[in-house]
């Protein structure tokens, strides 16, 4: 289950394959920001669960930038197993991005990468050049580096920002945003599936929620093409409460139980 950990939790699922992209918003409405979903010194913890067992833990949190990087959010990305999980199959991955405040757009600068999950180890470094429209990859394990042309896209933490500083005031059931992630040297086209609105019960209270559906490629590790789903607070943080799913052997929950610093208060029923 090399990845799923951090990145099932993160949102972004990079099995997504060649699924045609559709969207029922335009791409003025789409791109309708202004940071208002989060801040600095934003934490966000998650318990994963795998069936009955309390698998690990995964954080997300907007760290305070160094001097010389003060036009830069920082965010970083943890996820690592416990307990019988440790034993059977241990994580440890640390994710790093480095994105632009511009009010008009996220775009990510520098992403980091540092996976050690079961012995596989990972350690790159992607820096992105808008000017000449390509990312340089270094891969520090193979001690390479190679050049590659991008178009409009995000990382693995930033979409994360990105998608949830989209107003979605306008959104309605049966719509779906889309976006392209570059992950592995790849794009990913990735796309979001608005299912309806629901409460929700947690350890906070009932909570007042959009519930959605990523496509993901049926096969490597999901169950089918749907078998994902994800609650998001109806607010203007748009943080994941809770995430489901089935996967090709047994079945995978997050559930958040600790936050700080959110940039709107948390609603409760």
């Amino acid at each position: 289950m090399r990845q799923t950990l951090l990145i099932i939790l993160l949102l972004f699922i990079i099995n997504s394959g060649n699924t045609q992209v559709v969207t029922n918003l335009t791409q003025s409405e789409k791109i309708k920001t202004g940071v208002k979903s989060f801040q600095h010194g934003e934490r966000l913890k998650f318990r994963i669960h795998y069936g009955f067992f309390n698998a690990g833990y995964a954080t997300l949190n907007l760290e305070h930038p160094k001097k010389q990087e003060q036009s830069l959010y920082h965010a970083v990305g943890e996820g690592w197993t416990v307990g019988a999980a440790s034993l059977f199959f241990k994580v440890q991955d640390r994710y790093e991005s480095y994105f632009t405040k511009d009010e008009d757009k996220v775009k990510p600068i520098r992403f980091i990468r540092r996976v050690n999950e079961g012995g596989y180890i990972i350690r790159r470094n992607m820096h992105f050049n808008y000017k000449t429209n390509s990312v340089i990859i270094d891969d520090l394990e193979k001690n390479t580096q190679q050049e590659i042309s991008i178009g409009d896209v995000q990382d693995m933490l930033s979409a994360f920002y990105y998608l949830r500083n989209l107003d979605l005031n306008k959104i309605k059931i049966g719509d779906e945003i889309a976006i392209d992630l570059f992950f592995d040297s790849e794009m990913y086209p990735f796309k979001l599936k608005f299912l309806k609105n629901e409460i929700i019960k947690t350890k906070f209270g009932e909570i007042k929620t959009w519930k959605i559906r990523p496509i993901v490629q049926k096969g490597r590790v999901f169950e089918e093409n749907e078998s994902l789903t994800i609650w998001i607070t109806d607010d203007d943080n748009k943080i994941p409460i809770r995430i489901k799913a089935a996967l090709a052997v047994g079945s995978l929950k997050a559930d958040l139980v600790e936050f700080k610093d959110l940039v709107s208060p948390f609603i409760f029923i």
